[in-house]
């Protein structure tokens, strides 16, 4: 053994599903006080490997070290008696419960009774050594996306984590919101914790990490010595294998109005309610919508998409008033829609794809006659859309759920925009894609702009957001804090809006 070996370390590991090999001898190092950057395609590889180190998959071949020595880790409880933590994209949380009863949750206590007042001491520390302050008498539930994100951190270091694995942990952030979590994780580099930061957005990437480590296909693409000192462009080359260019947005020429909404209101809906909120979207332009998580963005889609019944207000699409918001009324109006999760509510992962693709509109003519399906043209249906959209998969019939997230999000648009919709509501649509994949999207909705089409973007990505929309809506408490053209829009000034502080001025 070595006088100073890595934290943790991994070694020709392998792992394959099937004919697929998604690991295919990855060597991976952290050094104590050290951020590696991991990054990759969507389907590169990256989350197996990860899953690997923290015990949800059982590598083919290969080793685990932690400092030097070899460990098995078989499980989830191995990873963290191991000093391995991870933080996943999607939390894992008890709501209905305190911060601290989060806390706890699973630590055995002193002589059968909870050990509070150490919790509490140990939560201290944490707080007062990396900034991460939390209140232990809140409920989860009412702790907003960055606050639990933080509590996820915390629980981690909580149980003794000495290497942290985080899974794309800025998707949902508001800018003053990562440059906290940065200043946390530079902090834990600083007393000697190693980090895995996962993320596509390659800016982060290399504001904050030491190294970085490439997979592409499996296997090890390259790796990056000097992030801060290497560009986003040939970060996106080693990833993909090619250049990536940003798709260029022409001047907007908007038509009619092809969606309003006037003075609408709803109850409570995903963790905040819509407060006589009135938008208007022409053809031919794109509304981007901001906000911080939880501040109404999902009530907005869902009343868009026919899916929530407001409480006051009123809806056209293309002039003609929407009078039931169901989702078939909405649809049959010329409404199209990319759902935020496109793994529960975009397409049925259990069907096979084909299905999935037609499901929408399984009762229309196209796809079925007196109450049977017509098999051949619902997989002549998915096979065109799949050579059109250059959808990644072993045919139709394969199930939805096999698709990488990536190719799944192409799957969703396929549908949508094969039946030419006049307005699109599209949510987080680019969120865990990478940066390849993003631009196909972007690419989707430009030429759609260009056809006629009203499109509305909602977003927690800015920087998308600044690249795509002609003008960007920010939520705020239910409300729109603010509407600013593109061209006069920056991240620091949709930041403010994000968070009340030019409506807490004014």
């Amino acid at each position: 053994m070595s006088p100073n070996p890595p934290l943790i370390e991994m070694r020709g590991i392998c792992k394959s599903f099937g004919p697929v090999k998604a690991n295919a001898d990855v060597d991976l190092s952290v050094a104590p006080g050290e951020i590696l950057g991991l990054l990759g395609e969507n389907g590169a590889g990256k989350t197996t490997l990860m899953n690997i180190l923290f015990g949800a998959y059982q590598p083919d071949a290969g080793s685990i070290l932690v400092r030097g020595a070899p460990v098995r880790i078989s499980s989830s409880a191995d990873a963290l008696a191991a000093g391995i933590g991870m933080v996943h994209q999607h939390f894992h949380l008890a709501s209905r419960l305190t911060v601290l009863e989060n806390l706890l949750i699973g630590i055995p206590g002193r002589g059968g009774r909870l050990d509070r007042a150490g919790a509490l001491k140990r939560l201290d520390e944490i707080a007062r050594t990396h900034g991460l302050r939390l209140d232990p008498d809140l409920a989860v539930s009412s702790l907003s996306v960055g606050e639990q994100q933080r509590l996820e951190i915390v629980k981690a270091l909580f149980r003794g984590a000495q290497l942290l694995i985080l899974d794309e942990p800025t998707a949902v952030l508001a800018p003053s919101e990562v440059d906290g979590l940065f200043t946390a994780l530079r902090s834990m580099a600083a007393q000697g914790l190693g980090i895995i930061f996962i993320s596509h957005k390659l800016n982060e990437v290399r504001a904050l990490t030491h190294r970085c480590l490439v997979l592409r296909h499996g296997r090890i693409a390259g790796r990056i010595d000097n992030p801060a000192e290497t560009t986003s462009a040939e970060m996106a080359r080693l990833m993909c294998g090619h250049e990536i260019t940003s798709p260029q947005k022409g001047p907007s020429t908007p038509g009619a109005e092809m969606l309003t909404l006037s003075g609408i209101s709803t109850p409570r809906h995903g963790g905040a309610e819509l407060r006589d909120v009135s938008l208007a979207v022409r053809g031919g332009e794109i509304l981007g919508v901001a906000g911080v998580s939880g501040n109404g963005q999902r009530a907005l889609a869902d009343v868009i998409s026919g899916m929530l019944t407001p409480t006051a207000g009123t809806m056209t699409i293309a002039g003609r008033e929407v009078k039931s918001f169901q989702p078939r009324e909405v649809q049959a109006l010329g409404l199209g829609r990319i759902p935020e999760d496109r793994m529960t509510t975009g397409l049925v992962t259990n069907l096979p794809l084909a299905d999935s693709m037609v499901l929408p509109r399984i009762g229309t003519a196209a796809f079925s006659s007196k109450g049977l399906l017509k098999p051949g043209a619902i997989r002549a249906f998915a096979e065109e859309q799949i050579k059109a959209f250059d959808i990644r998969c072993p045919g139709p019939m394969v199930r939805a759920g096999a698709l990488s997230g990536g190719n799944l999000q192409k799957a969703l648009l396929a549908r949508e925009l094969a039946f030419d919709p006049k307005v699109l509501i599209a949510a987080q649509p680019t969120r865990g894609l990478d940066i390849g994949a993003a631009r196909f999207v972007h690419e989707k909705f430009l030429d759609l702009r260009a056809r006629g089409c009203g499109i509305v973007v909602i977003s927690e990505d800015l920087e998308e957001l600044l690249v795509l929309s002609d003008r960007i809506a920010v939520m705020y408490e239910g409300r729109f804090a603010g509407t600013l053209d593109a061209a006069e829009a920056t991240i620091g000034r949709l930041g403010l809006l994000m968070t009340g502080a030019e409506r807490r001025a004014a």
